[in-house]
């Protein structure tokens, strides 16, 4: 068994890949034979990522609050603690929180042969983040 004290502070998540705050606290990192990364993913309000892509995929596991997802040509679904997304290797997506809500997620990705886990595209549009309540199904 081996632990890890807690000693890498929470960052910032960079304006490059995020609209509005988002905070990012590592839980796993590629090295020592393992290939797997994760973070657990704060959201405040509207936030959410850009367009992006893993070339492994992605799964996200919902643990508090509201929040929103799409895959590129689908439609924005909600999202709730409890509920796990899987995003398929090279599937165009972004997640984020509800516009009136937080939302935390654990992040889990494996790393590539040159170690990327993540391809960055544009930031999501208001127009699509909001797109009309009625074609929305309630959950």
């Amino acid at each position: 068994m081996e632990i890890t004290r807690s000693s890498i502070e929470t960052t910032k998540g960079p304006a490059d890949w995020f609209t509005g705050d988002v905070y990012l606290d590592a839980v796993a990192a590629p090295g020592a034979g393992s290939a797997v990364a994760a973070a657990l993913v704060h959201f405040t309000p509207g936030a959410r990522t850009a367009w992006h892509t893993h070339p492994h995929g992605q799964t996200i596991f919902i643990t508090e609050g509201v929040g929103r997802c799409q895959r590129e040509g689908g439609p924005v679904e909600t999202i709730r603690p409890g509920d796990r997304v899987f995003f398929a290797p090279g599937e165009r997506h972004w997640h984020g929180a509800a516009p009136d809500r937080l939302m935390v997620h654990l992040a889990i990705q494996q790393a590539d042969a040159a170690g990327a886990t993540v391809s960055w595209g544009t930031h999501v549009s208001d127009a699509e983040y909001e797109p009309d309540a009625e074609d929305q199904p309630e959950r």
